[in-house]
């Protein structure tokens, strides 16, 4: 076994597929290739996956993403049609209008992760901004960025889970999880920015994250209620739907949560007004209000 193999754990059932980070003696440190999840596990119970695809655990996780996809285009292509039927019967022709979605800024400590986000962005165009930083650098990194970007949602994930040596009540201690105190630093310093959560939407967290806590420090959206495993794309899902829903709307609660691949255990949040925007007319150049999405490490 060494860096770099697919793995799935025997005891757990194969439930999770994972990529080999490091191997110690008589450990493999291990990271989730689906779920935002950090782990180590003893070599012997680790067996390597020559096929990923043909696996129960990437299965699983295909249809829900491909569910959730599905969705989203749909959901994108009614809003379009709903938008010129209302820009035509409010100007009694067909004018042609240009539309602006919310902006991005997503700081991710999984550089993988990063990628993938990006790339839905992009096919989704959505303006982003994203940045590759260790949680723990997550709350400077914002305090110098929000100025420069000025976006109207921030992402706020990586890795996180809950640590194996407490005690049950430790459950809703910050102490007792691996990343929520950085989490929560970084919302703190979103909201030292901008305090209304309709101007800035916050979405934090990440696998098991201490849910109350970032909603408390300013979160609009945060995991994990359930402190379950979230897929690597639930933030970047809620983001989307943040983007565009209009700023005359309230984020479907109900809808944008179970329209994640993780669901309610997964996400919660609190209403939210969205961030999408039209404008009439369309420009003859390309628009500034426009912008694409960008990764840095």
């Amino acid at each position: 076994m060494k860096q770099g193999d697919l793995v799935v754990r025997n005891s757990y059932g194969g439930d999770v597929l994972f990529r080999v980070e490091a191997v110690r003696s008589q450990y493999a440190l291990l990271k989730g290739t689906d779920y935002r999840l950090l782990a180590d596990a003893p070599i012997p119970d680790l067996s390597v996956v020559s096929d990923p695809e043909s696996t129960r655990a990437v299965q699983q996780v295909r249809i829900k993403v491909n569910n959730s996809l599905k969705r989203m285009h749909s959901e994108r292509e009614r809003q379009t049609v709903g938008t010129e039927d209302h820009i035509r019967l409010a100007t009694q022709q067909s004018q042609p209008f240009f539309e602006v979605p919310g902006k991005v800024l997503h700081l991710d400590g999984d550089g993988n992760y990063l990628k993938k986000s990006i790339q839905l962005y992009n096919t989704m165009q959505v303006p982003s901004h994203g940045l590759h930083v260790h949680e723990s650098q997550m709350a400077d990194m914002l305090y110098r960025l929000l100025p420069q970007i000025k976006p109207d949602i921030v992402v706020i994930t990586g890795h996180d889970g809950v640590l194996k040596n407490r005690t049950p009540t430790d459950l809703y201690s910050l102490s007792s999880y691996k990343n929520s105190q950085h989490f929560v630093n970084a919302v703190r310093v979103a909201r030292q920015y901008e305090k209304n959560r309709d101007n800035l939407i916050v979405i934090a967290g990440a696998c098991q994250s201490h849910f109350e806590a970032l909603l408390q420090a300013g979160s609009n959206f945060a995991s994990s209620p359930g402190r379950i495993l979230i897929h690597a794309l639930d933030p970047v899902y809620i983001a989307i739907k943040a983007s565009f829903t209009s700023i005359k709307d309230t984020i479907n609660l109900s809808d944008v949560i179970h329209g994640t691949i993780s669901g309610i255990d997964g996400v919660g949040g609190i209403e939210t007004m969205g961030r999408f925007r039209v404008g009439l007319p369309k420009p003859k150049i390309t628009s500034s209000l426009s912008s694409t999405s960008t990764a840095t490490s």
